[in-house]
């Protein structure tokens, strides 16, 4: 029940953030779920024995989020500056776990999350391609919830998420693909169909992998969720984990759909 109720008070914000808030607000609403997000994935690592990231992961981590632009010399630039901070930690074995899982942790979060700034600025359509990317995998969830909860017999990836079996992935692939086809044809309709659910099915399969990733993470600290702000659900990164990864999947799908179309 409280998973039901803090959907329903998500919904509407999250919706009015996506369509129609202004830059500015939208911008903020971004970096407020990076940075809740950054900090449930230190607060993972901790569980690891590897130091906070502190400040500097914070502060890369916004660069990545809202530099104009991004070159690939900047990550390494963060790499380079994240070993040379990890030399400063008390136990040198730690230097290269802390040095990884900083640059990791800045590039799965923030540099994912810059995804939703890209795609609602791409085209006319941008917005509804985030709406799309961010939604698609939340559909799939509830299919797979409850499919999975009726009639699961096969487990998925029990190592990692007992839970989860192969006929809820398939109905959560079966489900973005519904969703892809009615939500395209109202929103977004100069894209073929066959486009859109190859879109779909390609963004569900990749959010189900970073589901899979994140509980992997989960498992390996010992935990169940990544916090507790989102009663029902965990923490920000429980939330957004499949987005994460479905995110630039969908995006570099879009662009290169409007290239070869030409719209």
């Amino acid at each position: 029940m409280k998973r039901v109720v803090t959907g329903l008070i998500l919904i509407p914000f999250f919706i009015y953030i996506v369509l129609w808030s202004p830059s500015l607000l939208f911008m903020a609403a971004v970096a407020a779920v990076a940075m809740l997000s950054f900090r449930e994935y230190a607060r993972l690592m901790s569980h690891y024995n590897v130091r906070a990231p502190g400040v500097f992961g914070y502060a890369a981590g916004l660069l990545v989020l809202f530099l104009p632009r991004l070159d690939f010399v900047f990550i390494v630039f963060i790499a380079l500056l994240a070993l040379g901070l990890a030399m400063t930690t008390r136990d040198l074995a730690h230097t290269l776990p802390f040095a990884g899982s900083l640059l990791l942790g800045i590039v799965y979060v923030f540099g994912c999350m810059r995804m939703t700034i890209s795609l609602r600025e791409l085209g006319h359509n941008g917005a509804f391609w985030l709406l799309f990317a961010l939604s698609v995998n939340w559909v799939g969830d509830i299919a797979a919830f409850y499919v999975g909860r009726s009639w699961g017999r096969h487990k998925f990836a029990p190592r990692v998420s007992p839970a989860k079996s192969w006929e809820g992935a398939a109905a959560s692939t079966l489900m973005s693909l519904i969703y892809a086809s009615v939500y395209f044809s109202f929103l977004i309709k100069d894209v073929p169909l066959p486009w859109a659910l190859g879109i779909a099915a390609v963004g569900n399969m990749a959010g189900q992998i970073g589901d899979l990733c994140e509980s992997a993470i989960k498992r390996g600290a010992g935990v169940k969720d990544s916090g507790t702000m989102l009663p029902g659900h965990g923490g920000w990164l429980d939330r957004i984990d499949s987005s994460l990864f479905a995110l630039p999947v969908i995006y570099y799908l879009a662009s290169l759909q409007l290239q070869i179309l030409g719209h």
